[in-house]
């Protein structure tokens, strides 16, 4: 049997992630995201009406045209985690492939609610949900299973598909955090045991690959955060918090600094809204009873003036846009285009990183001057983050053993970070680790 990965996208730049995995005539697809800063691009764009063949020639979505040209059916399309990045475009391209869309629990149900909104294809791929150490037969050949890993999102996997030649793993995104705040840590047992079982190819993301060390525990933004924040316990300004709405442990645990020091968590925004009751209906987080959410903008709207009414110092809002997107609640905040007024002497939380592509650095500089214009403080970077460091990946080479390594994730400048920690490791450039370009395909030998 013959084993080919298709870089189809993702691997020219940061984000539109999917991967093709051939095996004979039987055709695996890794997941179907969309390119966050591609689409910031085109503010116009209604991506629940937009054709996706538009969508590819804008770069928003992946080419999977370019499956065309592969010779097999495609029997599986299975998602990592539950990521816009990774799963965002499914709506838009899985409806080409009869195949079933497998994923987490947290990932399918977010990806049957991007199904119910999509107003141009009907997607009526099956949706089915495996959760972290079961495993799903694909085919006569080809079984998948889900290993528990760590990221910043709930209910993240490595998934692993079995061949007749060896597993391959594909490994984006993961974090090997030991004391994470919600879940359990990775399956370091099971990773170990696949090494000793055979992995054929590791398909790696390669994000902070240029980081020494080990990435920090989620365990030391928590303690990041109530140590900020409790010490303005007495403080009668405002305090604005700032988090990925999709970061589920952070957003639980600033919500329960805030009850902590007396004050009421308010998660306002429409990704906040989704991503967060999503996670409490399926009773996967839970936050404090005084934590109440609006998505609706009107809602939103009303909800910030009863705060302006009844005391800012009585609320903290935990709100989306601390990279500075036009639109968010937290540039409208800082535009003055709110019923919420920032003022002299009010503290704005960022418990985020800057995404590092040029029009966030303008835009969120830009949002920032406005913050500061008003004389309130910023406190940016109350953050780790939720992909590996250097140190991490050399772990997880020595687990899987893998005989062969592609690195993903991101444009050549950034996956060719890893090529350094692969010779390090025994491997060699174009012989058994290889670095691919989106259209790129590369047959995966056993050695």
């Amino acid at each position: 049997m013959e084993i080919e990965i298709l870089a189809v996208g993702g691997y020219n730049e940061f984000g539109r992630n999917m991967t093709a995995v051939r095996c004979g005539k039987e055709i695996v697809i890794f997941d179907m995201g969309i390119r966050l800063d591609s689409l910031m691009m085109h503010p116009n764009i209604e991506m629940e009406n937009t054709h996706s063949l538009d969508l590819i020639e804008l770069g928003i979505i992946p080419d999977d045209t370019v499956m065309n040209g592969v010779e097999g059916t495609v029997k599986a399309i299975i998602l990592s985690h539950g990521h816009l990045d990774h799963i965002g475009a499914v709506p838009k391209l899985a409806h080409r492939y009869n195949a079933p869309i497998i994923g987490s629990p947290y990932t399918i149900e977010l990806v049957r609610q991007q199904i119910e909104g999509e107003k141009k294809f009907s997607v009526t791929n099956k949706l089915f949900s495996l959760k972290a150490g079961q495993r799903y037969t694909i085919s006569n050949t080809l079984t998948v299973e889900f290993v528990r890993t760590q990221h910043s999102i709930i209910d993240t996997v490595t998934p692993v598909l079995h061949t007749p030649h060896g597993a391959i793993v594909y490994a984006l995104d993961f974090k090997l955090d030991r004391n994470p705040v919600i879940g359990e840590p990775p399956d370091f047992a099971r990773f170990k045991k696949l090494g000793k079982e055979g992995v054929l190819c590791m398909i790696v993301e390669t994000t902070n690959i240029h980081r020494p060390g080990r990435c920090p525990s989620e365990q030391i933004a928590k303690n990041m955060i109530r140590d900020v924040l409790t010490s303005y316990e007495d403080e009668k300004n405002a305090i604005i918090m700032s988090t990925f709405a999709s970061h589920i442990a952070r957003v639980k645990t600033i919500a329960e600094c805030v009850h902590e020091i007396g004050r009421k968590p308010v998660l306002l925004g429409r990704s906040m809204e989704k991503f967060c009751a999503t996670a409490e209906q399926m009773r996967l987080v839970g936050f404090p009873e005084t934590t109440s959410m609006f998505g609706n903008r009107r809602t939103v709207e009303r909800t910030l003036r009863r705060i302006m009414k009844s005391g800012k110092e009585q609320y903290i809002p935990i709100v989306t846009g601390h990279q500075g997107e036009p639109g968010s609640i937290l540039t409208r905040m800082a535009e003055n285009d709110t019923p919420y007024k920032i003022e002299r002497g009010d503290k704005v939380m960022i418990s985020a990183q800057l995404i590092p592509n040029d029009m966030n650095r303008a835009q969120r500089y830009r949002m920032f001057k406005f913050i500061r214009d008003t004389g309130a403080r910023i406190f940016d970077e109350l953050h780790v983050s939720g992909h590996a460091y250097c140190e991490d990946h050399y772990e997880m080479i020595q687990m899987l053993s893998p005989q062969n390594i592609i690195a993903a994730h991101g444009g050549i400048e950034m996956t060719s970070e890893y090529l350094q920690l692969a010779r390090d490791c025994g491997y060699t450039f174009n012989d058994s680790f290889f670095l691919m370009t989106n259209g790129q395909r590369q047959k995966i030998h056993n050695r």
